[in-house]
C-alpha cells in the first residue's frame, strides 16, 4: 500500500483513510520510500506484474481485477501482512468476483491483538474457512503443486 507524496491519491482533507493511518505527513506509506518497497526476497522478476494499492483490498480502484481476468487466473493464493486488515481485505473482494481464494495461515501475520488469547489472525481464517475460502499450510500447498506438476 502505498500514496504519491503530494498526496493526491489518499481522498480529500476528511478522509477516513488520512485519519486512520495519519497519513500525508513524513514518510509513511509514501511511494518509493523504505516502508512500501517490496522486500528483496520477493522482488519482481522480469515479466512479473506489480499492482500499487492504495486502501486495504487490492482491487479497490486498481486493475487487479482485469491483469487476472485476461490471464485467465480463477485461483489465488493469499499471503501477506496483517491477516485481519489487508489480507482478509483482498480475499474477501476476490471471494465477491468469483475467484477461488487459498489462504496460506503460516504465511500470513497479525499484529493486532497478537498478545490476546484469541487472535485477529485465527478469527480472520475462521470466517475465511467458513466464507470466503480454504485455509491451509504451505507445506500442504507445496505437496499438492508438486503432486499436479509431477
Amino acid at each position: 500500500m502505498e500514496f504519491k507524496r503530494d498526496p493526491s491519491n489518499l481522498g480529500g482533507p476528511d478522509s477516513p483513510t488520512r485519519a486512520r493511518l495519519g497519513l500525508g505527513e513524513g514518510d509513511f506509506l509514501i511511494e518509493r520510500t523504505w516502508n512500501s518497497d517490496i522486500v528483496s526476497e520477493l522482488a519482481p522478476q522480469p515479466g512479473d506484474l506489480t499492482v500499487s494499492k492504495r486502501r486495504y483490498s487490492g482491487f479497490y480502484e486498481t486493475n487487479l481485477d482485469e491483469l487476472l481476468q485476461a490471464r485467465g487466473i480463477r485461483s489465488l493464493i493469499f499471503v501477506g501482512w496483517t491477516t485481519s486488515v489487508c489480507v482478509e481485505s483482498t480475499l474477501r473482494d476476490a471471494s465477491f468476483r468469483d475467484y477461488a481464494c487459498v489462504i496460506l495461515a503460516d504465511c500470513t501475520a497479525e499484529t493486532i491483538g497478537r498478545s490476546q488469547i484469541r487472535t485477529n489472525h485465527e478469527a480472520s481464517l475462521y470466517v475465511i474457512q467458513a466464507q470466503f475460502g480454504w485455509v491451509a499450510e504451505s507445506p500442504a500447498l507445496l505437496e499438492a503443486l508438486g503432486e499436479a506438476t509431477g
